[in-house]
Parts: structure tokens; sequence; C-alpha cells
């Protein structure tokens, strides 16, 4: 360090900052507490290639698992915190036919979409990376501990935030960024107006990076996000491979995960009438000139085996079976 700067200037560049010692010891004692734990700086040979060429990228991150993920071709799928129950098994069908394919899943950690993108991931041989708002030793949301030690596993838990930060709301669009950097492209899976996802979303347009939206019913708030992002030029994709199409991936591509499955093969009449929307017991009835009694015992049946899912404000949808 003296070959390139004078003697006071190394001498103070290699003193601990003042006033940040217990946060240097609690660093240290991270790093050494469990195998695969890194601090990756912009110099580092480690530092992923495409933050670099973001306008913001992260002085420092904090990464624990398979480092060598932040080198492989990645694709973000994020949506809703509070998604349909189809859209949790699109974003975990997409997630997995991605990731056989070879593409890393990058996602971040949050309840709905996230979750389901993080786990369907974990079933492929491209993994995911978990970009955490918190600080590396505090997992956010609580109940996805369990996911996160598997990520930590198999894929790569990732921040650029201190050890000891705590859920802040300021966080996650900060956040936000990474995830899109990363990657070659986005994928909004189910998105509210507005939602976190959107910013993910347009911080991918100002990487000059892809974006893909999944279309939903005209009638779901669930879908409007979605629908506004295609309306502004994203990409529409109705099946993994149309990601892997317009991306150019050269992997083989997996068999095509719809977002909406057609109707099998000696479905019931019920199902049939139900179609692809969140529908109510009345227009059931009307559809297929049946009972209430018997449309509930079969919409049971159906509930039961997977089939369908019972919406809030006593709406009924069919599921993908992918």
């Amino acid at each position: 360090m003296r070959q390139l700067v004078d003697a006071p200037t190394a001498t103070a560049l290699a003193d601990e900052p003042e006033g940040h010692g217990d946060l240097l010891a609690a660093t240290r004692a991270w790093l050494g507490a469990a195998p695969g734990r890194q601090l990756i700086t912009l110099g580092d040979a480690a530092y992923p290639a495409p933050l670099l060429e973001t306008a913001d990228p992260p002085l420092i991150l904090y990464a624990q698992g398979r480092v060598e993920l932040l080198q492989a071709p990645s694709v973000a799928v994020v949506g809703s915190r509070n998604p349909t129950p189809q859209g949790s098994d699109n974003a975990r069908a997409f997630a997995r036919h991605l990731s056989q394919a070879g593409l890393t899943v990058v996602s971040g950690l949050a309840l709905g979409i996230d979750g389901a993108a993080h786990e369907g991931a974990l079933e492929g041989v491209g993994s995911t990376v978990a970009v955490m708002g918190t600080g590396a030793d505090r997992i956010y949301p609580a109940r996805h501990r369990a996911l996160a030690h598997r990520i930590a596993d198999k894929g790569l838990l990732l921040t650029e935030f201190d050890l000891g930060m705590p859920p802040l709301p300021d966080n996650f669009p900060r956040r936000n960024r990474i995830i899109a950097g990363l990657s070659r492209g986005t994928l909004v899976v189910e998105a509210a107006l507005p939602s976190g996802s959107l910013s993910t979303a347009h911080a991918a347009v100002e990487a000059g990076r892809e974006v893909f939206a999944i279309p939903g019913s005209i009638h779901s708030p669930q879908s409007r996000g979605c629908h506004a992002l295609i309306k502004q030029g994203a990409k529409l994709v109705e099946a993994a491979e149309d990601i892997l199409v317009e991306l150019r991936w050269g992997g083989s591509a997996p068999a095509r995960a719809p977002a909406q499955d057609g109707s099998p093969s000696g479905e019931s009449a019920l199902l049939e009438a139900l179609g692809h929307e969140p529908t109510t017991l009345d227009a059931l009835a009307v559809r297929t000139g049946l009972g209430a009694a018997e449309i509930n015992a079969q919409l049971l049946e159906l509930e039961l085996e997977g089939r369908i899912a019972r919406l809030p404000g006593g709406l009924f949808q069919r599921r993908s079976q992918a």
C-alpha cells in the first residue's frame, strides 16, 4: 500500500475506523462461524460482473453459500407477497424449469412469489441466489428461516447490509436494484399497483436488462402490475421456454411450463366450467345447471386433489398441474 500512497495515508487506511470496532469484531466472528461465508468487495475477482455495469453497485457484499453462482447466468423471478395460489404455482414451475435449463434464479426471500421461486429453483442445477434486505445474520421473514438454511447449503444468501441491520422499509428498494442488476432479465409473476416488484422491473430497465411478465385475469388486482408492464413494453410470456428463447439461452430447453394449463382429458364438467379465472359459486351454478350442494361437494373434492383453490370473497380458481 505504501507504494501507492504516502506513509501517513497508508497508516490511516490500515487502522480500524473509529466507532466501528464492534462491527468489525462481529463481522470477523460471523465469517469464522460457518463455512462458505465471505466478504466480497468491488475489486475482488468474485464480485459479480453484471453488478459492475449498473449505476450504483454495492461497495461490499456479504455472501454465504455457493459464491460461484455470482458468475453464473441468472434470471430474476419476483412478484407479490400475497399471490394467488395459481401465482405461487407459476413462480415455482417457471423457476424450476429455468433452473433445470442451467440458469440461476435470483429473488428476494420475501413471502409469496419470492419464496415459491426459490423453492422451485432449488430443484434444478442452476439453484438460486436470495438477495436479503437485512444483515446477513438476520433472516426476514422469520418463517423463511428453514428456506434460508437450504439456500445457504445449496445456493447463495447475499446482502449489502452490515450485520445487525433490521428489515427497514428503505432497505428493500435498495435490495431490488441488486436483484435486477445480477440478472439477464427479470420475470414478474404477479404484482399489484403499486408494488416492490415493479421497482425491481424498473431497475432492470435502467440497467438495460430484459423484463418479462405473465398475464393474468383482468379481474385480479394481482395481475394489474404485470399488465401495466406489458403495456410499457415488457415481454409477455406464457412458458419458461419463451424466456429461454428471448435470452438466446443455449442450454437444453425444458418442457414448457405454462402459466395456464389446458384442460386435461376426462376432467369434470365443473372444472371445465370453472375456466381459468376466479369464479363465484353462483356463476358455476349458471354454467353447469347443478345445485349448490352438488357444486360444493365437487369443489371440495377438487380442492383436496389440489386442482382448484378457494380464494377470499367466495371465489374459486383452478390450479395448473405443472
